[in-house]
């Protein structure tokens, strides 16, 4: 027999899914009902997606109110089962799954809330040719891929996050690897660098573009350009200029591997507003556009495209990564087959909002604005837009 304090865990137990969980659920393509009970505007600004997710939003308050009037199932009568709420931290919408399971509805509550979410990160081993080894890090929240390289004790993280960087120094610490660079592929508008923290955390050097100086790099960095190597133990990263999501983008080759940053997504290419905004939008454009035609035009197809983000639209592999190979990103995307002024107009009309923050975020990346862990985590809340998805 069990004591009612063991009954009670077990209820607990069954009533919470932690957010790896949610994630392997999204990624299966579960269908299910988010019920946001957060307040509207906390919802407006940034709430979990997925496919085959409907999202709603049923602030606390009503469950409260509806709990000393009975009426509980009409807040959900049109909800279809099962239900995952979700809340800042897990506490508002575990008192609301309570109630929503005591009237027998199949609800779960997100363990820790939408923090815990966003401090997901998930690490999986690419399958490729290549001479080291390649983690694929997924931060489900937000779609953020960034990728660490291990070769003869050596190792590398390429577009590392600042709100993971522990993470990247501890699994090097686990294969007895030491960091020797930090990279990143341009000025991200939609997270918070971790290059300068890796470096302020190990013996790793911060790797920009070259040409991140001329809009106004703040701290100490190598800086590369097309052609430039990094040797990592054995194996040999190769910048690529691949400029229009940004001017100074580069993607990194790593045997059959590209690292493409923001250039190339597997359901989309980078969106050309967020440096010069829309008056700069069309010449970004036209630089992406020969990028895509001309500078990547000598990358043979079996080439492994490893990509800065992914969308709800994005299929991974089956192990999970977000991977594929570059010519069947060729065949699937639309806007290899434009022509210039196409591709331009494509690439320039009816994009997403801009990633919340970007201009905070861009500057704190360039190392002209401090800001605290918690502000960081902050700034870079929500989808990171930074695609123009087909």
């Amino acid at each position: 027999m069990t004591d009612g304090s063991e009954s009670a865990a077990a209820a607990d137990e069954q009533a919470s899914i932690d957010p790896e969980t949610l994630a392997d659920r999204l990624r299966s393509g579960d269908e299910l009902t988010v019920l946001d009970v957060r307040d509207r505007d906390e919802f407006e600004r940034w709430h979990l997606e997925g496919e085959g997710v409907e999202a709603v939003q049923i602030p606390h308050m009503k469950f409260i109110q509806a709990q000393a009037t009975g009426g509980v199932t009409d807040l959900v009568d049109d909800l279809e089962e099962p239900i995952v709420a979700v809340c800042g931290r897990g506490e508002a919408s575990a008192h609301a799954v309570g109630l929503l399971r005591d009237a027998g509805i199949d609800a779960s509550n997100l363990a820790g809330g939408m923090d815990a979410w966003a401090d997901l990160s998930l690490a999986r081993e690419l399958e490729v040719d290549a001479p080291a080894t390649v983690v694929q890090y997924d931060r489900p929240s937000s779609g953020c891929l960034a990728y660490a390289i291990y070769s003869d004790g050596e190792a590398a993280v390429i577009d590392p996050l600042r709100a993971f960087a522990d993470r990247y120094v501890d699994d090097a610490a686990d294969r007895g690897a030491e960091f020797r660079y930090a990279v990143d592929t341009h000025v991200h508008a939609d997270h918070v660098s971790g290059v300068r923290a890796l470096a302020e955390r190990t013996d790793a050097e911060p790797v920009l573009p070259a040409s991140t100086r001329d809009r106004g790099l703040a701290f100490d960095a190598t800086s590369l350009s097309d052609g430039d190597e990094l040797e990592i133990g054995s194996a040999t990263l190769t910048a690529v200029a691949t400029p229009g999501h940004t001017t100074e983008s580069l993607s990194y080759r790593l045997g059959d591997v590209l690292f493409t940053g923001d250039t190339l997504f597997l359901e989309g290419v980078g969106r050309p507003d967020l440096e010069r905004g829309d008056d700069g939008a069309s010449e970004a454009a036209r630089r992406l556009y020969e990028t895509l035609n001309e500078r990547l035009e000598g990358i043979p197809d079996e080439t492994t495209i490893a990509p800065g983000h992914y969308s709800d639209a994005a299929d991974p592999r089956e192990n999970g990564t977000y991977t594929a190979r570059l010519g069947s990103v060729r065949d699937r995307l639309a806007a290899f087959s434009m022509d210039e002024a196409a591709f331009v107009e494509y690439a320039t009309s009816d994009l997403p909002p801009r990633p919340s923050n970007h201009e905070r975020i861009v500057a704190a990346n360039l190392g002209r604005e401090d800001v605290d862990e918690e502000t960081a985590f902050e700034l870079e809340l929500g989808p990171n837009n930074c695609a123009v998805a087909e």
